[in-house]
């Protein structure tokens, strides 16, 4: 996928860092008929996520078919301050992937 898919914001209150992320991606389940062209649309997931702050890796999370077209995602984690650095990056079942670094407000 060549244009940004993700969206993803860090915010700090309390001890706590949540993250909030979007990301735009079809999700097809495959095996579904275009209706009007007869064609068989094949799988089209995202397979894993990843989200790392400081080299430590905060969540993986394993998706497949049952995940909604453009998925949303948040989670908390104690610990972070504002001005560090938070990456987000999911790899689908045809090799496309994307990455978003966001800093912690």
């Amino acid at each position: 996928m060549a244009k940004k898919t993700i969206e993803v914001r860090a915010k700090y209150k309390n001890g706590i860092t949540t993250i909030n992320a979007l990301i735009n991606h079809p999700m097809e389940a495959g095996s579904l008929i275009k209706h009007k062209a007869g064609n068989v649309i094949s799988p089209h997931f995202i397979q894993e996520v990843t989200c790392t702050h400081k080299e430590t890796t905060l969540l993986t999370a394993q998706w497949g078919i049952g995940m909604p077209m453009n998925p949303y995602l948040s989670f908390g984690f104690n610990g972070g301050k504002k001005g560090e650095e938070i990456t987000l990056k999911w790899v689908d079942n045809k090799g496309d992937s994307d990455a978003a670094t966001t800093i912690i407000k």
